[in-house]
């Protein structure tokens, strides 16, 4: 899953029916949950979102995002 070039693994607990997501490839820990994807895709927006919003607010420089493979070749060089 990815929002802004953030990257996250996503994991299903059957026994609580619940998917889980951690945000990779950056220093902090940012985690998130849903009942269902678009619950799920709804949360990691608002955490990424509340991370960019926190790191202003600290004077923190976020962590860049890294991007995947397919997008850095999507880019045409003239």
């Amino acid at each position: 899953m990815q929002y802004k070039g953030y990257e996250a693994v996503i994991e299903y607990d059957a026994s609580d029916r619940l998917f889980f997501g951690r945000v990779i490839n950056i220093e902090d820990i940012i985690v998130f949950d849903g009942l269902s994807v678009d619950e799920l895709e709804q949360a990691f927006q608002t955490v990424i979102e509340q991370y960019l919003t926190d790191c202003q607010t600290l004077n923190k420089i976020p962590t860049p995002p890294t991007y995947s493979f397919d997008e850095a070749t999507t880019t045409v060089i003239n």
